[in-house]
């Protein structure tokens, strides 16, 4: 779905496009886990729903603790005002509670 069908329909720019961001996520002066954490806030401050789902999952596959994301819920708020507060207090939790799920 999604992104899939796009590459299969536009498969050069679908190529490009995900050379593209795994470029940006590579380990380098930031690590990984601050790069989703870093994408985490963006996502909430432009309250979108999808990428708050990708990059909750992405932060807690790199090792992030709950703490660690909710904190960034907080500077992200602290910026981007009660939408993204409300985001983070709600989807963000209920992603987290059920990737934890998952994994048992």
């Amino acid at each position: 779905m999604g992104l899939g069908n796009f590459t299969h329909k536009m498969p050069e720019l679908g190529r490009q496009y995900n050379a593209f961001t795994q470029e940006c996520f590579k380990e380098g002066a930031l690590s990984q886990k601050e790069k989703q954490l870093i994408a985490l806030g963006i996502s909430v401050a432009s309250q979108n729903e999808y990428c708050i789902i990708y990059h909750t999952k992405g932060c807690l596959d790199q090792g992030a603790t709950e703490e660690e994301i909710l904190e960034t819920i907080g500077v992200t708020a602290a910026f981007a005002g009660g939408a993204a507060m409300s985001q983070g207090v709600t989807l963000v939790q209920e992603c987290i509670t059920d990737l934890n799920q998952l994994k048992q």
